[in-house]
């Protein structure tokens, strides 16, 4: 059995920035002096906990609402041009953005010509994304064969443990410590030469600063102004690349509830960098088109082995599923009023009884409710999917992880907080069909939600570090 256990590290982490390349019309923002977002069509989009594509109309700064101004994406930036601009070129940052427009291309290409494997032949032996998990299986596929191929991240080396380059990786945060100890040993996308890198990783834990700075009694939120604000200062000072972008091509990762709120306090990190939340709730103004949500995943011993079970679905007896807190949200309330001894078929537990396990509760149950608690996240999510129970996700405002890749009403339910009252009809109402297409879609999912040390391709570790490809493909910088 392989356990993860803390461990002090030295630099890592990759993860978070804008989103998502490949269709046909594409429209520039000029955002500012040298900067540009490309906005394209399908076949990425973002789901909500509610289902269906996302609207962005959140998460823009009104002064840079006013500011933008639409240009040509054509537009061609000659040496005459840079000369009257007073700039010198750029060479390693004008080859980083060239090998991103072939990537632009060849994504567009597989998007919309899916047959045509003649741009470039990249074999895979392992696995080709298909069937209705996707949104655009072609487009992912191509997209994810570049990143492996071309995808580079530059971790800055500066800071030490256990504020930086180190996290826990035992408890419901773990997918922060996790990724930076497996970003920490990466050979495949991480780079020691800045001047290649496409990303650039900011390697601060939250969880961490607030375990070891954050006085319970005292509770200064300040500690994490001052951690923040003077790490992104280091770094500016040192490096030219944060100030060549304005930290457009920056990522921050964290899995906290605070998460969000570490970014608060430089206007660039919050307004412009990649942010990797797993708190992807867009009322607190988490924007797709930049930040990436990733899954929270509760590892209580730091086991991640035999994660996942397989139980046929003709031998779960119970319609639905949960055991968690009461107090822990307006919405986890609700489900105990409605459902809580009302229903032998859908079984509501605030503490399991004794000698009853709840891993094997999720397998026996043919739906698993995974409602928000204080925060739209929720452990439960991935939970169901390695029991193999469809998850039935009630939330508001929350930007499902991967969701700009993967199909999440092929394989789990999403209920309004409204529809919570109706929770038995609407699952009653599902057919036995519907039930077991979405049954073998969750077994499908799985890979991409596994944790594995070594990484393998497709899983949740790679599936981040896709997230972040997407974004960074979403931006050009001009040199």
């Amino acid at each position: 059995m392989r356990r993860y256990t803390r461990k002090h590290q030295s630099s890592l982490i990759l993860l978070a920035v804008i989103s998502i390349a490949a269709a046909s019309a594409i429209v520039v923002f000029k955002v500012s002096k040298g900067l540009s977002w490309h906005y394209l069509a399908s076949p990425w989009t973002w789901t909500s906990s509610l289902g269906g594509p996302f609207s962005s109309r959140h998460a823009i700064d009104k002064r840079k609402e006013k500011a933008k101004e639409y240009i040509n994406l054509e537009r061609i930036w000659n040496d005459e041009s840079v000369k009257r601009r007073g700039k010198h070129r750029d060479g390693s940052l004008e080859m980083v953005e060239a090998d991103l427009a072939k990537a632009r291309a060849l994504i567009r290409d597989a998007s919309l010509n899916p047959s045509n494997r003649s741009t470039l032949e990249l074999p895979d032996s392992d696995y080709v994304p298909q069937g209705n998990i996707y949104r655009n299986p072609h487009a992912f596929h191509r997209s994810y064969l570049l990143m492996e191929k071309m995808f580079k991240i530059f971790v800055y080396e500066e800071g030490e443990p256990p504020l930086f380059h180190y996290g826990s990786c035992k408890d419901i945060y773990s997918m922060e410590g996790l990724f930076m100890s497996l970003m920490e040993q990466d050979t495949r996308y991480r780079t020691w030469d800045p001047n290649e890198a496409h990303v650039y990783f900011l390697p601060f834990s939250v969880v961490m600063i607030l375990k070891h700075l954050f006085a319970p009694i005292i509770r200064d939120k300040a500690v994490m102004e001052r951690t923040v604000v003077d790490y992104v200062g280091i770094i500016s000072n040192k490096y030219p690349f944060w100030n060549r972008s304005i930290g457009v091509d920056h990522f921050m990762l964290s899995c906290h509830d605070w998460g969000p709120r570490a970014t608060w306090y430089v206007k660039e990190l919050y307004y412009n960098s990649i942010r990797v939340l797993c708190n992807a709730n867009t009322s607190e103004y988490f924007n797709p088109k930049k930040d990436a949500s990733f899954p929270e995943i509760s590892l209580v011993t730091g086991e991640i082995t035999n994660l996942t079970a397989h139980l046929t679905p003709s031998n779960r007896s119970i319609l639905a599923f949960f055991a968690g807190n009461l107090y822990h949200g307006k919405i986890r309330a609700l489900v105990f009023k409605h459902w809580k001894g009302k229903d032998n078929g859908i079984q509501i537990y605030e503490k399991l009884p004794v000698g009853v396990s709840y891993s094997e509760m999720m397998k026996k149950s043919r739906f698993c409710l995974c409602p928000s608690g204080h925060e739209v996240a929720s452990p439960r999510i991935v939970e169901a999917i390695y029991a193999e129970c469809v998850p039935v996700i009630i939330s508001q405002n929350y930007v499902l992880p991967f969701s700009d890749v993967l199909r999440w009403e092929s394989f789990s339910i999403q209920i309004a907080v409204s529809e919570i009252a109706n929770l038995k009809n609407i699952l009653m109402g599902i057919s036995e069909e519907r039930y077991d297409r979405m049954v073998e879609n969750v077994r499908k999912v799985q890979n991409h939600f596994l944790v594995n040390d070594p990484p393998k391709r497709y899983d949740v570790f790679n599936m981040i570090i896709h997230s972040v490809w997407l974004r960074r493909l979403n931006v050009r910088i001009y040199s």
